[in-house]
């Protein structure tokens, strides 16, 4: 996939997806009726969802460039995404859509959409748990496990994680060679103390 198609499906899927989850549902819910609630829980709300759709942005814009995929299962990503708010948290798009209708419902003032929050909170995690990690788990090996037992789930670490310099792709030659999937020419010793030997000889 070329990173153009990569940006346009990311993009779409941004709409589709958390536009669906995070805006047409709370829309549905209360028609974004405001009740009286204390100005200082209505302005964290607004703050909460600016923070929001400014990660989600992030973490989609970082699939395209970094992944060159889509988060959509159906054109996952060519390499880990490791970068941006996923040196924090493994999860930031979910950690923001479940943020974003938390603010809503702060904003708004509407309980539904706290419990609705709660609810996208239960089964993003058991989706996550289920089939999410185990397919990359699969993909990706010892690069996502490394990921995984670094980076937390759900609560931001606040130093970001450092992933090494070469990650693991699939059908990757040199991690298969680094793995020990694939062999790795080496020099015969006997050839390696000839050069030795004719180095020394220069030198005198």
């Amino acid at each position: 996939m070329s990173g153009r198609r990569a940006a346009i499906g990311s993009a779409l899927f941004l709409v589709v997806a958390p536009g669906t989850v995070a805006g047409l549902v709370p829309w549905l819910l209360t028609g974004w009726e405001s009740r009286s609630w204390p100005w200082p829980v209505r302005v964290m709300g607004a703050v909460l969802i600016a923070a929001a759709v400014a990660a989600l942005l992030s973490a989609f814009a970082r699939f395209a460039r970094e992944g060159i995929g889509t988060p959509a299962p159906v054109a996952a990503t060519q390499r880990l995404v490791v970068g941006g708010l996923y040196q924090h948290v493994r999860n930031p798009m979910y950690v923001a859509v479940v943020t974003a209708v938390l603010g809503q419902g702060l904003l708004l003032g509407r309980p539904v959409l706290l419990v609705y929050a709660l609810a996208l909170w239960a089964v993003f995690a058991a989706f996550i748990r289920g089939y999410e990690e185990p397919a990359l788990l699969a993909t990706y090996g010892d690069d996502y496990e490394r990921f995984r037992a670094a980076v937390p789930a759900w609560l931001p670490r606040l130093r970001p994680w450092r992933a090494s310099r070469h990650s693991t792709r699939p059908g990757c030659r040199l991690c298969q060679r680094v793995s020990g999937l694939a062999p790795v020419s080496r020099v015969p010793a006997r050839s390696s103390a000839l050069a030795k030997t004719s180095r020394i000889m220069r030198l005198r």
